[in-house]
């Protein structure tokens, strides 16, 4: 996945931060813009996993920060609901002078009724995402509640939200008092798609209850059962993103998409935030990371486990097709495998790192009705599967630098 980072003046003329992210063929089948929860930021871990779900599906996505926040220019106290649907609406005016127009919104939080809003101003939205979203934007008054009085009387107050000093002033307050959720969504007229959890303890699942009875057909909810408001379990957001992934492919008109050309059978990149890899082999879209353990963010298997997958899967296939061959009754093949670094057998110098070979395990179940020799062959067999045997053999890599 190609990770970049830009920025753009709103129509305030204040400098907006966003982060720009690719599929690995770098030709998005067509572009989400995310807007993220009250408080909250680009880079939100749930944001960064809703994203790569997306890019990994041909999405090309930009998240950003509203005004005032995250690594954007401006004063939150001077921002309110309003003016986070007009950075919404001016980012989707850059993304279409710089990029291409957005036909996917998703909104996160007080972002997904944002999201609503700019949809309906935003002629080139086919579809629209919710996560965890009020169905009033002034459903986030209780975050702030105890300061209500104080904000009224002087004019704004400093709130804790999320363990974090904000200032909140009357204007704000005013400005989502205004605001009318039902009337909009009725007349959004686009593809909605609603993900709540009923867990949520932030905006109760009620909420998405009162968008989707408002909301005009075609429209879907997705329960996120056990999920907190953040979807601070990478499990629950990954999902999240591959839900809208696959939901929107059926509304959105996608671009002609020209896989990454190559005259090898398989290309792969990286970027400079992290281990994560998009990898095309034979035109089939492949992620590969490392554990979190190690810097990883445990998006894919590790190169090791690919080089594993590549053995078990050729030597499940000539299992299968020897005993095809053969009219033996050979009903499935499961191929276990593992890989270390041990010493040699004889080993002189075994103190020596250059001392350890590399080892390979593979344990095979053979489920059918076999006999004792036919087992013995498909031993036998399974060690003359291509992959096994290159492995096995002297292999020459040649490098080179072509860019």
């Amino acid at each position: 996945m190609k990770n970049k980072t830009i920025s753009f003046q709103n129509s305030k003329g204040i400098l907006l931060s966003a982060k720009l992210e690719l599929p690995a063929d770098q030709h998005p089948k067509a572009y989400a813009l995310f807007a993220h929860c009250f408080t909250c930021n680009k880079n939100l871990t749930a944001i960064r996993n809703i994203s790569k779900a997306l890019t990994q599906n041909g999405f090309g996505v930009i998240r950003f920060d509203f005004t005032g926040l995250g690594e954007s220019e401006g004063e939150f106290s001077e921002t309110n609901f309003s003016s986070n649907i007009q950075d919404l609406e001016d980012i989707s005016t850059y993304m279409t002078q710089e990029l291409e127009s957005p036909k996917l919104l998703i909104g996160h939080s007080l972002g997904g009724a944002a999201a609503i809003f700019a949809a309906k101003n935003i002629s080139s939205v086919q579809a629209v995402a919710t996560i965890g979203a009020p169905s009033s934007p002034q459903h986030i008054q209780h975050l702030f509640k105890d300061d209500i009085n104080e904000i009224q009387a002087n004019g704004k107050a400093m709130v804790d939200i999320g363990g974090r000093p904000f200032s909140i002033s009357k204007q704000f307050i005013d400005d989502i008092s205004k605001t009318n959720m039902t009337e909009v969504v009725k007349s959004l007229r686009k593809p909605l798609l609603l993900l709540h959890s009923p867990q949520d303890t932030v905006v109760g699942v009620n909420n998405a209850a009162e968008i989707y009875a408002a909301a005009l057909h075609p429209k879907s909810f997705v329960s996120l059962d056990g999920a907190n408001h953040l979807l601070s379990n990478k499990e629950d957001s990954m999902y999240a993103g591959q839900i809208i992934a696959q939901w929107a492919s059926r509304y959105i008109d996608k671009n002609d998409t020209k896989k990454l050309t190559t005259s090898k059978q398989v290309v792969v990149r990286i970027g400079n935030q992290d281990l994560t890899t998009d990898i095309i082999a034979a035109g089939h879209s492949l992620i590969a990371d490392e554990p979190e353990e190690v810097g990883g963010n445990n998006f894919g298997p590790s190169p090791y486990d690919l080089l594993l997958s590549s053995l078990g899967a050729c030597t499940a296939m000539t299992l299968r097709l020897y005993a095809d061959r053969k009219e033996w009754d050979l009903e499935e093949v499961i191929v276990h495998l593992s890989h270390g670094k041990d010493y040699a057998t004889d080993c002189k110098e075994c103190d020596q790192p250059q001392a350890k070979i590399d080892h390979i395990e593979k344990n095979i179940e053979l489920i059918g009705n076999l006999d004792e020799t036919q087992k013995k062959r498909l031993l036998y067999i399974a060690e003359k599967c291509p992959v096994h045997k290159t492995l096995q053999q002297t292999v020459m890599i040649t490098s080179k630098i072509i860019a």
